[in-house]
């Protein structure tokens, strides 16, 4: 039995300025950096043998703080852009609630929430767990899956494109599925890939 430990990155420039930050590369504050660190706190009673992140800074750096928390800093780690948040297109950059005056705050959390519907020139949840599901399979379920505990660092969209996987979630349920910021979720899954836990720490 493994533990898979999901945790999104702590707060970014861009998340302190309300803006849709997507695919451009912006770090974390020094509060997100603090909430890192913290949420590796949280993980010192499992021992951790891999993690993973997207290759954007600002989940790069959490798991850096994340591990540096957890007194883990020797894990062996891989990179991939098959986990980096989705492409917002044409909102990238742009400040959320702005959007939402110019848009309407209604067709502004479709973009944001909805399973199917991108925003201008980006990536649905759809089009984001394409690439992300695969190389979840691939590389990252089946060290769970012979007990290993791995820590996956990445973002809003990749991670809640996982949970709706794990989770059996409907178009309809992932709507209203938020990943905050910097607290580990916590599954057990078994040899056969059944979930038999799952906590937010």
């Amino acid at each position: 039995m493994g533990k898979l430990i999901l945790l999104r990155h702590g707060e970014s420039q861009w998340n302190s300025e309300n803006r849709f930050t997507g695919w451009i590369d912006i770090g974390l504050t020094e509060k997100g950096k603090k909430e890192a660190y913290e949420a590796g706190k949280l993980l010192r009673g499992i021992p951790i043998d891999f993690g993973f992140t997207s290759v954007l800074i600002r989940a790069i750096d959490t798991l850096t703080e994340a591990l540096r928390g957890a007194d883990q800093e020797l894990v062996p780690i891989a990179q991939d852009a098959a986990l980096n948040e989705r492409m917002y297109g044409d909102l990238q950059g742009l400040n959320k609630a702005e959007c939402a005056e110019k848009f309407g705050a209604d067709q502004v959390k479709i973009w944001r929430r909805s399973y199917d519907v991108p925003p201008p020139n980006g990536e649905s949840l759809k089009d984001t767990a394409a690439r992300t599901l695969p190389y979840f399979e691939k590389n990252i379920l089946p060290l769970v899956k012979e007990g290993k505990n791995v820590l996956v660092s990445a973002h809003g969209n990749s991670l809640r494109a996982i949970v709706m996987d794990l989770d059996k979630l409907s178009k309809e349920e992932v709507v209203e599925l938020n990943i905050p910021n910097a607290e580990p979720i916590v599954y057990e899954i078994d040899e056969s890939g059944k979930i038999l836990s799952k906590v937010l720490l």
